[in-house]
């Protein structure tokens, strides 16, 4: 009797208690997706109605399940506000300086999280003047904290804020530099919502049904202790809890953190996507990423093939595309400085892919031919109409191996009215296969005439190329 009387008190205050309430993801300031029918959800007494207002001229309604939980869709224009939006429930809430336009997902590790300002000894060139210069209404922001859960969440903390020089410097230098040039170019608002954290692999950022199914050497994360390292905790906390807001598509930068096991990482890195794009029931929506940039005094084992990884990513997974920044990468830091060229490259590929911009070009050479003439290979390129060039830089980090495999250091030089590299050593007769930058620290020597570098790439197969020790 007694616990029936403190399941109706329980009940009593609930219901009493309970009121309209929204996803933290929804807030003043907030960017929505234009264009499209953008979910909005929260909870509220069961069985009531809620019904949600769009200052720009639509409407939508739905009743609570009988745990109080509601989810609808409301149609969104052309981009343009401030709108408000008004929520009509046990109570009513009115979102203020609402904006339609693109909304990106920011996502990785340490690359993609370090802010504008840089970290404690490690700076942004040029961090300063971005951040003085970034008063924007137009650019707005949302960080979610780091979390970890064992199991999905639904709601996260934060704020959507819209950029200044105090708002600027404390977000992704990466996402900004990639939002502004959209932004910029578009002429519309651009939400970013920043979700990342340093060190941390790719399955972590999985959710725990792809891990179980197809990677069950991670399942031994499940029986300990839970850090930022562990299998699916950042996609429960972190990326769970977005689903399904409105984006227009994603960008990564990651792979530190799984160097260790390119093979893996290359089945790993796309069944991340597919499951991202799955669980946000938005399509493949594009997801563009950063390629390892150079670093290390050694060879770091696993950094090339990992890269390689990433590549063969970019060239078989629809809607990808990759930033390639091995001219742009530090010996002595894990963090290049360069972070304007990473966001501006990233941009390339979306507005080029996704806005239809034409002219510009998007991509850096990637390998596409290989015919041998006597002891020399000659190689050829996509995404480099107008030729190659290595910008006066000398040609460097070129392998050549013949029958026997090993590898040896090569000379190259660009021929053919600068459509073909030719690739040469003469300690092999008989040329089999030619692969570049294969190492964990190079200075990248070859590009197109855009000024973009092409990817590290070997002809061998691919199962060669990703087993390599």
């Amino acid at each position: 009797m007694r616990n029936l009387y403190l399941m109706i008190l329980c009940l009593f205050v609930y219901t009493t208690n309970a009121q309209t309430q929204l996803a933290n993801i929804f807030n003043d300031h907030m960017v929505l997706q234009r264009n499209t029918n953008v979910h909005i959800w929260g909870t509220d007494t069961p069985k009531s109605t809620i019904e949600i207002i769009g200052s720009w001229g639509e409407k939508a309604s739905v009743t609570t399940d009988a745990n109080g939980k509601w989810k609808t869709t409301i149609k969104t224009l052309e981009a343009g506000g401030p709108y408000a939006l008004e929520v009509k429930g046990s109570k009513s809430i009115t979102l203020k300086d609402v904006l339609l336009g693109e909304v990106w997902l920011c996502g990785g590790q340490s690359n993609m999280a370090m802010a504008l300002r840089g970290n404690v000894g490690q700076h942004i060139e040029g961090s300063n003047r971005a951040i003085l210069n970034s008063t924007n209404s137009n650019l707005r922001f949302f960080t979610v904290p780091t979390t970890v859960s064992e199991v999905p969440l639904d709601d996260l903390k934060g704020n959507w804020e819209v950029s200044s020089p105090k708002t600027a410097a404390a977000f992704s230098a990466v996402g900004y530099f990639f939002g502004k040039m959209i932004q910029e170019h578009l002429g519309v608002p651009v939400g970013l919502i920043s979700s990342n954290v340093g060190g941390t692999p790719a399955q972590a950022w999985t959710s725990k049904e792809i891990i179980s199914s197809e990677f069950p050497e991670f399942n031994k994360d499940f029986s300990k202790k839970i850090n930022t390292k562990t299998a699916t905790v950042l996609y429960n906390g972190m990326i769970n809890p977005l689903i399904p807001y409105g984006i227009k598509g994603a960008i990564w930068y990651q792979g530190e953190a799984n160097r260790w096991n390119a093979e893996q990482y290359s089945r790993l890195f796309p069944a991340m996507i597919k499951n991202w794009r799955d669980q946000f029931k938005q399509g493949d929506f594009p997801f563009y990423f950063v390629q390892l940039a150079p670093y290390g005094y050694k060879d770091l084992e696993g950094w090339a093939q990992l890269q390689q990884s990433q590549l063969k990513t970019m060239l078989t997974v629809p809607n990808t595309g990759m930033a390639v920044i091995n001219d742009i990468g530090y010996k002595t830091r894990i963090h290049p400085p360069k972070k304007r060229e990473v966001g501006e490259r990233l941009a390339f590929w979306a507005l080029a892919k996704d806005y239809n911009v034409e002219g510009i070009t998007y991509s850096g050479p990637t390998y596409k031919a290989m015919k041998i003439e006597k002891n020399k290979a000659l190689i050829s390129f996509d995404h480099a109409a107008l030729g190659i060039t290595s910008l006066g830089k000398p040609l460097t980090n070129f392998e050549i191996s013949g029958e026997d495999g090993v590898f040896h250091p090569a000379e190259a030089k660009i021929i053919m009215k600068e459509k073909l590299l030719q690739v040469w050593s003469d300690k092999v007769a008989k040329p089999k296969n030619v692969r570049y930058g294969f190492s964990s620290y190079i200075d990248g020597c070859l590009f197109n005439t855009a000024g973009l570098p092409a990817s590290a790439f070997s002809t061998e197969d691919w199962n060669v190329i990703l087993k390599l020790n």
